[in-house]
């Protein structure tokens, strides 16, 4: 008996290592959508989703994504938008859930506030919008 428990423990590890693989090399696609702006389209995803930890006089990483400017400042370790640049800007690697390091997913997995993640086209968007500049 214990054998089988232990061949089903490794084969679900194994299929969770190999789903967490493929989840970390798929980023969504930029919209379609042309004339992104962070006050017309991006702000209330922002708002919805990062706001809550990164706001206020205790931000996150001393992140502020409740304004523009902030967002552009970045944290205190570096820029997270590279404007014209989505896929190398680390805010869509960290809401598409791609890095390495699985402390950068935002928001968490598991979030005491129960934000869940980003949809695809949310992720879309936020990359059309840098993409097209991050105005």
């Amino acid at each position: 008996m214990k054998i089988n428990n232990l061949i089903l423990v490794t084969l679900a590890a194994s299929f969770i290592t190999a789903a967490a693989a493929r989840a970390e090399d798929t980023v969504p696609p930029a919209a379609s959508k042309t004339g992104v702006t962070y006050a017309t389209d991006i702000k209330a995803i922002f708002d919805a989703s990062c706001v809550k930890c990164h706001s206020g006089d205790k931000a996150k990483a001393r992140l502020h994504m409740d304004t523009l400017a902030g967002v552009l400042k970045g944290t205190k370790e570096g820029k997270i938008v590279t404007a014209g640049d989505s896929a190398n800007s680390f805010i869509i690697k960290s809401v598409a859930h791609t890095t390495k390091d699985h402390d950068s997913w935002m928001p968490p997995l598991k979030n005491k506030a129960g934000i869940k993640p980003l949809t695809p086209d949310q992720i879309g968007l936020i990359r059309a919008w840098i993409d097209q500049g991050a105005k």
